[in-house]
């Protein structure tokens, strides 16, 4: 029998590669003659680029100091397929939350000038198809800090330069200059990914929703809407009200609007390069999962895209998390468990040790109890 294992990683406690590895133990306790083959996801967040570089080896890591978050140096890294010409980076390396200590985190003040510093960098190598995750900015500049490393200019309405960066300068931008742009980005096709569907504006737009997350109060967050409504008047309409167009704090609009983007779910991209569809030949199980399965699991997450590819070649899919909600209709999959036992406390099962053993324990369970076969 062959089981393919993709999950992604439980945020805060195991990689993609940890947990794909406890399962995979699992499977050897159950099922020691079984035919494993493991591919390392994500959903266009951190890890993308790992994932990438797992499923796609032979490729090179370029390194380069750019602006993090606060304008602080940081060392940061994309993945690069040479032959392809072809550059992978992650919003999250250059301008991550992670990067941000909580007590500093103010989407005022935080930019996404690190991340153009590292498209700069891979379109000056020669790279021409550059895939840009979205996932895990500590920003919510409208993408302005990437457009600025890339040549853009920002003009208030007297007329002046604005050179400072982050959220606090979208309220003063009168009109943008193109003509510093790097000439090299005519030639190169974007694609972001992201896993999310939040327009640019609005309650369910990048600011309100996200925002808090990233530092903002109340006060601030209206601060940062209404400027976020100014810098939409200069993108089109479509583009503003384009599901995705709010990730990363409007980076995906800038992307789509300054960079003619395609914005792709992070999902379906990492399993078309991972050949995906090619591996589950002769599959009899598919295992995805991630830190938590509730209702975005099934907008756009790894555990979804993973079903409905799998769906497609009538493979039954399990997932696993490390908490499920069990008001959401998981009905797709033919099963869905959750690692922990019930009275575990959560200080404890996020432990990394813990959770892989829990992981491999759940697999196991699932599989020698045969309810694979009838899947």
């Amino acid at each position: 029998m062959k089981l393919i294992i993709a999950c992604d990683s439980f945020k805060g406690c195991l990689g993609s590669v940890e947990v794909n590895e406890a399962c995979r133990l699992g499977v050897a306790d159950a099922c020691p003659d079984c035919e494993v083959d493991t591919i390392v996801l994500a959903d266009g967040g951190e890890g993308t680029v790992d994932a990438l570089a797992a499923n796609m080896p032979g490729g090179i890591r370029h390194c380069a100091t750019v602006c993090g978050p606060l304008s602080e140096p940081v060392a940061a890294s994309y993945y690069a397929m040479p032959a392809s010409r072809t550059a992978i980076i992650e919003t999250a390396s250059a301008a991550g939350l992670t990067l941000v200590p909580p007590t500093k985190r103010n989407p005022m003040l935080t930019s996404t000038y690190g991340l153009g510093q590292l498209i700069a960098d891979a379109v000056g190598r020669g790279y021409r198809n550059i895939i840009v995750g979205l996932g895990g900015s500590a920003t919510n500049d409208g993408g302005t800090g990437m457009l600025q490393a890339l040549g853009y200019r920002f003009v208030d309405g007297d007329g002046k330069d604005i050179g400072d960066r982050g959220g606090q300068i979208l309220s003063r931008i009168a009109r943008v200059d193109a003509t510093g742009r790097l000439p090299r980005l005519d030639s190169v096709k974007f694609t972001a990914l992201c896993d999310v569907v939040n327009p640019l504006l609005g309650p369910r737009g990048a600011t309100y929703v996200y925002g808090p997350q990233k530092g903002a109060d109340k006060t601030m967050l209206d601060v940062l809407e209404e400027g976020m409504n100014n810098f939409a008047r200069i993108i089109p309409q479509k583009i503003v009200e384009t599901p995705g167009a709010g990730a990363a704090g409007g980076l995906g609009a800038a992307m789509m609007a300054f960079l003619e983007a395609q914005l792709r779910p992070g999902i379906d991209t990492i399993l078309d390069l991972s050949d995906f569809d090619r591996r589950l030949g002769g599959a009899s199980l598919v295992i995805t999962g991630e830190g938590r399965l509730d209702a975005s699991t099934l907008m756009g997450k790894a555990p979804s895209g993973v079903l409905r590819r799998a769906a497609a070649h009538n493979v039954p899919v399990i997932a696993i998390g490390g908490s499920v909600d069990r008001g959401v209709d998981f009905s797709g999959f033919a099963a869905v468990m959750s690692i922990n036992p019930p009275a575990m406390p959560l200080e404890t099962a996020i432990k990394p040790e813990v959770a892989a053993g829990n992981i491999r324990s759940t697999i196991a369970a699932y599989l020698s109890a045969g309810r694979h076969r009838h899947s």
